[in-house]
């Protein structure tokens, strides 16, 4: 089976200081989609919220049927179509009551080695921050409490996320599986397409 070509992506979320970001190896044939399932698992997002990425005057996600909103479906356009108009930067919103604003770079293409699954993790630093914890402000107030056993917030903030918060710990473990997941998915699903266009002939 050939190997298509993959792109290099850096994914930083915006208004946090220090940064946290993300870079990943992934098929330059993605869709939006699915890329934001990459999103989601290189981050530890759990994918509870609506997403849309911005890319000039256009916006993609999951269309409501029953909304007027010029949203496009996320599945209609693939990273290759978006290099090959010379797209390499653009935003992507996770969440919309958190607003979690992402800049996606797509940094550089190549070959794929036919030796390594993708998607599949590059580097990256610090922790996300936990679902619904309000935002960039929210976060900093949490690490403020979690980090201050004297703060008046400490003990309820524990007890919310569920143990310690160790904002530079990027849990490697849990990311590599999730992007494993997605690359055994996209594993399958190319072989089953394989074996589908045989019986055809």
């Amino acid at each position: 089976m050939s190997v298509e070509p993959i792109a290099r992506v850096r994914i930083s979320l915006k208004h946090i200081e220090p940064e946290i970001w993300r870079l990943v190896e992934v098929p330059l044939g993605l869709h939006l989609k699915g890329l934001h399932d990459v999103i989601q698992a290189a981050f530890c997002w759990l994918d509870y919220h609506l997403f849309e990425f911005q890319i000039g005057a256009r916006r993609y996600g999951v269309p409501d049927p029953d909304s007027d909103d010029e949203l496009r479906r996320a599945k209609s356009t693939r990273l290759a179509a978006l290099v090959a108009g010379g797209i390499d930067r653009f935003d992507y919103l996770y969440d919309f009551g958190d607003d979690w604003e992402h800049t996606v770079v797509i940094e550089a293409t190549a070959a794929g080695d036919p030796d390594r699954d993708y998607p599949r993790f590059v580097a990256g630093a610090r922790r996300c921050p936990p679902e619904d914890v309000g935002g960039p402000l929210g976060f900093s107030d949490f690490l403020e409490a979690v980090a201050n056993r004297r703060h008046a917030e400490h003990r309820r903030m524990i007890e919310w996320y569920g143990g310690t918060f160790d904002a530079d710990d990027l849990d490697l473990s849990e990311i590599h599986r999730r992007l494993a997941a997605l690359a055994k998915r996209r594993r399958d699903g190319l072989l089953g397409y394989a074996k589908s266009r045989l019986n055809t002939r």
